[in-house]
């Protein structure tokens, strides 16, 4: 008899089953099944086997084996994961099942047993991805330090190559390794082929995963791939965001892999350029030197237009320079459209919702709501004028005035962007950081909007979108161009002498002051019976809000946290619940 878990949206609960001999040397816990519920067949997981059911409860026998699921380790894991982001087991278990029925592991290698767990002995070290201002035994030293410890966090300069500290992993035996996306992945994947190891691919390779005697690389969902004797686990740019699911429940990958590392009793390395405040708080920070790190950022020029004629726009004289040098260069703006906020030039009325009292934003020929969505012929709801000046120019119309300043075609990328213009100049969001690479140089039109959105994780937000800048340019060989009327803000103090460590302290401070992540750890309930779910929540975490139908809560360690958010049943209507929510 065993205790199976549907894949049923609304049901978060499990039900027993008998076990037909004929399927009895296929069942394990992790199986993927097939079973009757309320009249009709559905997917299942084993979650539990030899289970002894309630007495006088008459048993349905399952009524198909469909093939491998996640090992037991693994359905464990789901477990915490559900009480840890407050969601229902079965989307982990979603997340760590293949994408294909798997009905056989035979055909994958076995691992040798050199790459067996605890059997990988010293690193064949390779040589340091990047010499300039570091030495082979310092890299060495580095990568042996961080394998010793069972959580490392390395910084590392934006231009390093994590490829060293992979093969280190992966001399240990069967590796994990999480990267922010699968471009970065599949180029790893061919990397380490072309170095003669087993590789894997998530989640194409599964059953080559569960079979063992491989590196697994993927991005966040690779966190649950079936590594079977797990040796070592290595989170490449630890930092972004990428490894938080957007939707609900919000886990984060890295996270994942980290408490897998963590069971299992194995090293987990988690890479940045720019650690967050909570990795720092979670495992011992390592630094490559001091020349090393300077030797892996740009120079970075910033404009102080805290003097500069407003007239001028977005464009100061060292911008229209750069632009019109011949040099590849990408300017960021995270502003799309062509116009985010506008006036009449008549009566100096915003351009607003006359429905919802929102901003309007320019697209095309008319406006739309940013809120609401109506959209309006392009005139003043005031006075009627069709006479309107831009305030906050989007990518589009950036693009429009570049190209009278170049006097050249510009390119045009953002998030919806299909193909990557060829055009020495291209405006973009910093969509156009992830589209790019062997820029000469990336200018940020207007750093300010990053630096002082209200959103406490801004200071680190904006570092990391300067770190991935610097990556592009290649390290000293490109240049950052910032624009920005607080010149002296800790974030460009941070990325102009190459010590991340400079806003770290600031933000520490200021984060205990506030009382804010890493020093607590907060949960977003919002949603139309968010109230209802709040004011069930017990005294031991503090309430914060409304703000709308939006809530935080706030409590000293996860541990309370979470087991609070799981005392409380959910309400029956809307409520959407992120623990550790990143742009709160």
């Amino acid at each position: 008899m065993v205790r199976v878990l549907p894949d049923v949206a609304a049901i978060d609960r499990c039900f027993d089953y008998l076990v037909p001999d004929e399927m009895s040397d296929q069942v394990r816990v992790g199986t993927i099944v097939r079973v009757a519920l309320h009249g009709r067949r559905v997917r299942g997981w084993v979650v539990e086997d030899d289970v002894t059911p309630a007495p006088g409860v008459r048993l349905q026998p399952l009524a198909k084996v469909t093939g491998w699921g996640p090992p037991a380790a693994i359905v464990d894991l789901a477990g915490w994961a559900a009480w840890r982001w407050a969601g229902p087991r079965a989307t982990f278990l979603r997340a760590a099942s293949p994408r294909r029925r798997v009905v056989s592991l035979m055909g994958a290698p076995p691992p040798p047993p050199s790459l067996r767990s605890g059997q990988g002995g010293s690193f064949p070290y390779g040589p340091p991805a990047v010499s300039a201002g570091g030495s082979t035994n310092h890299n060495q030293e580095l990568i042996g330090e961080a394998f010793a410890n069972e959580r490392s966090v390395v910084r590392v300069p934006p231009d390093a190559d994590p490829l060293v500290f992979v093969s280190a992993a992966a001399s240990l035996g069967d590796a994990l390794v999480l990267t922010p996306s699968a471009a970065q992945a599949a180029h790893l994947l061919r990397r380490l082929r072309r170095e003669g190891r087993a590789a894997a691919a998530w989640p194409h390779d599964w059953a080559r995963a569960a079979a063992g005697g491989v590196v697994v690389v993927g991005g966040r969902g690779a966190a649950w791939a079936p590594v079977p004797t797990l040796a070592a686990v290595v989170a490449i740019d630890a930092h972004d965001e990428a490894y938080q699911e957007e939707r609900t429940p919000s886990w984060n990958g890295w996270h994942v892999a980290a408490e897998r590392a963590r069971r299992d009793g194995v090293p987990c390395v988690a890479l940045s350029p720019c650690p967050t405040l909570e990795s720092l708080r979670w495992g011992r920070l390592l630094t490559a030197s001091r020349a090393r790190e300077r030797a892996g950022w740009p120079s970075i020029d910033v404009v102080d237009r805290r003097n500069d004629d407003p007239r001028s726009g977005l464009y100061s004289e060292r911008l229209v320079k750069l632009v019109r040098s011949g040099r590849r260069v990408a300017c960021i703006l995270n502003r799309k459209g062509r116009a985010r906020l506008l006036a009449c030039a008549a009566c100096g009325g915003l351009a607003r919702c006359e429905r919802c009292g929102a901003a309007a934003e320019q697209l095309g020929e008319g406006l739309r709501c940013r809120a609401c969505g109506l959209e309006r012929p392009s005139l003043c709801a005031v006075c009627g004028s069709q006479r309107l000046k831009v305030l906050r120019a989007g990518v589009s119309r950036v693009v429009e005035e570049l190209e009278a300043l170049v006097g050249a075609s510009v390119g045009e990328i953002t998030g919806q962007t299909t193909a990557t213009p060829d055009t020495p100049v291209v405006v973009g969001t910093e969509a156009a950081l992830h589209r790019l690479d062997e820029l000469d140089a990336v200018a940020f039109l207007d750093f300010d909007q990053e630096l002082l959105v209200p959103r406490f994780r801004a200071s680190e937000q904006a570092l990391a979108l300067l770190a991935r800048a610097a990556r592009v340019v290649g390290g000293r060989r490109g240049n950052i161009l910032v624009q920005t009327r607080v010149p002296d803000h800790e974030v460009l103090e941070a990325a102009v002498h190459a010590d991340p460590g400079r806003l770290t302290i600031a933000e520490l401070a200021r984060r205990e002051a506030l009382g804010l992540p890493p020093y607590t750890v907060l949960a977003e309930v919002s949603g139309p019976d968010a109230p209802t779910m709040v004011a069930s929540l017990p005294s031991s975490v503090e309430r914060m809000g409304p703000d709308g139908d939006r809530w935080l809560v706030r409590a000293p360690d996860h541990s309370i946290l979470c087991d609070a958010l799981a005392s409380v049943a959910r309400p029956r209507g809307r409520v959407r619940v992120v623990v550790d929510p990143a742009r709160s």
